[in-house]
């Protein structure tokens, strides 16, 4: 049976929420928090369940980079990448490692935008938020909806509807990951955190 083995990427591989991190490396400290202060009642609302978590995500991803060149974004997530490697958890790298040595098939699955994931972690498939381009500018809407919660579940049976077919381990640590975790056949929750 085809083994595929799903990690969630922030806070599960990560130490820290990669989209507050790369806001404040793109734009600076003061700029984000001017930024997160401008929509910090809609962040309070989506915390208590009372505004959409993707409407508030992509209203402040467009605050900051609506109307940008893609080349100029994908520049800054490529240098991103590479000056936060400190942000992965070593323990979850090791385990992306052993299942792909194990042959089984890697997804990240995340709700982050999948241009930086994927130049912070290179071999396993990246299902992430993909943004929006026009004319080569970021508009800043999402393309894709939000890969959070009954979404990611949505886009692993995209790409691999017959479920009967596969064994799903999935590693997650929020609850946006909590569909994804009663999806799988095995799951892990925050399974990388130092003791």
């Amino acid at each position: 049976m085809k083994q595929i083995v799903a990690f969630d990427f922030d806070g599960t591989l990560t130490t820290k929420d990669t989209l507050i991190e790369f806001i404040r490396y793109a734009c600076g400290t003061r700029a984000f928090l001017f930024g997160f202060l401008r929509y910090v009642h809609l962040l309070v609302l989506m915390k208590l369940g009372l505004y959409p978590n993707y409407k508030a995500k992509q209203k402040v991803f467009a605050h900051f980079f609506e109307g940008m060149k893609i080349e100029e974004f994908d520049g800054l997530c490529q240098r991103f990448a590479k000056d936060n490697q400190h942000l992965l958890r070593p323990k979850g790298v090791e385990a992306i490692q052993q299942a792909m040595d194990e042959g089984a098939e890697v997804l990240i699955v995340s709700a982050s935008i999948d241009n930086w994931v994927r130049e912070m972690i290179t071999d396993p498939v990246i299902i992430g938020t993909q943004i929006e381009i026009k004319d080569g500018l970021l508009t800043g809407r999402f393309l894709t909806k939000n890969c959070y919660g009954q979404e990611k579940v949505n886009r692993i049976l995209a790409l691999y509807p017959h479920r009967s077919e596969y064994h799903l381990t999935a590693y997650g640590d929020s609850r946006g990951d909590k569909e994804l975790l009663a999806f799988a056949d095995e799951s892990h929750y925050k399974p990388f955190r130092q003791l």
